[in-house]
């Protein structure tokens, strides 16, 4: 099926110039079947992980396992470097991203992980302080058959202006961007939550109303870092073939993560 072109964000701001105050960056990372080595932002690829550093492991009550034992190695889920991804998500003094999970359904998962997905773990790095050589990363224990063990990619970067759903929008504004995604021609929405693997910008919300995720430690509103999207090229299937997003608080990288899964 042929869909229709999104506008240029220039097109869209002329005709809802209101929406510029709303705008994130983003990043698309397209993947592609492939073999990424440790030094390339990839999606199922091996990390650049500190020879000294353990593994991580999950040990918590999942489908397999109603006791979370024995422990199992987590999975690569993606890595990105900065160069490769440009944008405000970035703390000073880091260049690497790395994004695990363990590749199993948890339905009594901790607090900041998300409720019938996989616990994620993150770390931020600076490459450089990365020496020796490559870590090869224990197999899985155990995992799902399908949807958690993600095909190695290499990924390219889209560098997009991303706009949010219609209900974050103030209530005035609503009607307006309704219309103008209506203007698109298919039925679809090519203006507004971009979908894919995607670094920043504004969640998809397929099945339940946007909500607001606020910082444990400090209060502050939480904005949307990464989302892992079901996809055939990574093999990947989380939900119900939605999207696994972590939100994270601007105003502290190091504080508690929240996770979510739609």
């Amino acid at each position: 099926m042929i869909r229709t072109p999104r506008p240029t964000v220039e097109a869209i701001l002329g005709v809802l110039p209101e929406l510029g105050p709303h705008a994130r960056d983003a990043v698309i990372l397209h993947p592609t079947r492939g073999e990424p080595g440790p030094h390339d932002s990839s999606i199922g690829g091996p990390l650049l992980w500190p020879g000294d550093e353990p593994w991580p492991e999950c040990a918590e009550p999942d489908e397999t396992d109603p006791d979370g034992e024995p422990a199992t190695a987590m999975v690569p889920v993606a890595q990105i470097f900065r160069h490769d991804a440009p944008g405000p998500w970035w703390p000073d003094g880091v260049d690497l991203l790395q994004i695990l999970w363990c590749p199993n359904e948890h339905w009594d998962a901790p607090d900041q992980q998300a409720e019938g997905g996989p616990v994620v773990a993150l770390r931020w790095r600076r490459a450089a302080d990365v020496t020796g050589p490559p870590t090869t990363p224990p197999p899985p224990s155990r995992h799902e058959e399908d949807g958690y063990l993600p095909q190695a990619c290499t990924i390219t970067a889209e560098p997009v202006t991303d706009f949010p759903f219609r209900d974050e929008l103030p209530e005035e504004l609503q009607p307006r961007l309704e219309e103008l995604v209506r203007a698109t021609g298919d039925g679809g929405d090519v203006i507004t939550r971009l979908a894919g693997w995607k670094l920043g910008g504004w969640p998809t919300w397929h099945l339940n109303q946007p909500r607001v995720f606020t910082c444990d430690d400090c209060g502050t509103a939480m904005t949307l870092l990464f989302t892992a999207a079901s996809d055939i090229e990574t093999d990947v299937v989380v939900g119900r073939s939605g999207d696994l997003r972590v939100f994270t608080c601007p105003a502290d990288h190091r504080h508690p993560f929240q996770a979510d899964l739609h």
